[in-house]
């Protein structure tokens, strides 16, 4: 039986627990987030689909998104059950019958995704630039003012990061991997809000979803890979803090530290809510949708 229950929550230990207010910010805390048990204040909603939401982003009544659990899709083991992804060996048709699911839920008929490359190609879709495209464009970041245009970033283990604009109504989804943050496509896209929109980087509110946390992401080869600042952001022994390295980035680029929200769930700890491809090796990915009204 399908029901519908909003709830507050927190993360103790991975867990979720009913939470009686939102939570407030250190002024260090966005770079020294290094604790998986932080209050995370989250929307979480559970109808035929389980999915939540930030709470500065529901505010915005010109925008509607959820982050999408892996439960309540049609896919059978491993890709268990709402995999959006077609390019991982799961079944065309159950993909698509989860991402109709997923239309569905957020109420738009048009669902732009990517076929993502862990670089920094940025593509714009603005009601003055060029049209929306007639394949899967290639690129890790969309930017777009046009009302109806559902966006999804696919994930399992990097970092799903919606931007928007509430005084422009400008939207960007972003997907950031280790790859996408030596590349600091984060400011790249904030770059790109303001050269092609006018956005003001004080204006924009952005949300890191659930990724790899600080518990489990271990780069033995980081001194490889890894720029050197990147080591202020190494929490113990080759393992490294990735969601303060976006917040970082996100600083850097103008936007405002109040302004910047948190999932703080590591994918690799949960997956009986999302898929991770460091814990599972073949598996799905969930999704992280936003979407202009």
């Amino acid at each position: 039986m399908d029901f519908s229950v909003t709830v507050q929550i927190e993360m103790r230990d991975q867990g979720l627990q009913k939470k009686s207010k939102k939570p407030s910010f250190s002024s260090n805390s966005l770079l020294s987030c290094t604790h998986v048990s932080y209050p995370s204040g989250l929307s979480w909603v559970q109808k035929t689909l389980t999915y939540f939401r930030f709470p500065q982003l529901l505010s915005n009544k010109r925008l509607v998104h959820g982050v999408f659990t892996r439960v309540g899709g049609l896919s059978s083991p491993p890709y268990d059950s709402l995999n959006t992804a077609y390019m991982v060996g799961d079944t065309p048709d159950n993909v698509t019958v989860n991402l109709d699911k997923i239309k569905k839920t957020i109420g738009s008929e048009h669902l732009m995704f990517m076929n993502q490359a862990h670089g920094n190609a940025i593509l714009v879709f603005g009601q003055d630039h060029n049209g929306l495209p007639y394949e899967v464009p290639s690129g890790d970041a969309m930017i777009t003012n046009i009302p109806g245009i559902a966006l999804m970033v696919k994930q399992a283990d990097c970092q799903g990061v919606i931007i928007f604009d509430p005084e422009r109504c400008v939207l960007a989804n972003v997907h950031c991997g280790w790859r996408g943050n030596v590349n600091n496509i984060l400011g790249g896209v904030v770059t790109r809000m303001k050269k092609d929109f006018g956005c003001r980087a004080s204006d924009l509110i952005v949300a890191i979803g659930p990724s790899l946390g600080p518990c489990c992401a271990e780069f033995v080869s980081h001194k490889d890979i890894f720029p050197r600042d990147f080591m202020t952001f190494m929490v113990r022994e080759n393992y490294f803090n990735l969601w303060a390295v976006s917040c970082w980035q996100l600083l850097k680029a103008g936007v405002l530290e109040e302004n910047i929200e948190l999932s703080r769930i590591c994918t690799r700890c949960r997956t009986d809510l999302f898929y991770s491809y460091r814990a599972e090796g073949t598996t799905g990915r969930f999704g992280t949708v936003a979407m202009i009204r």
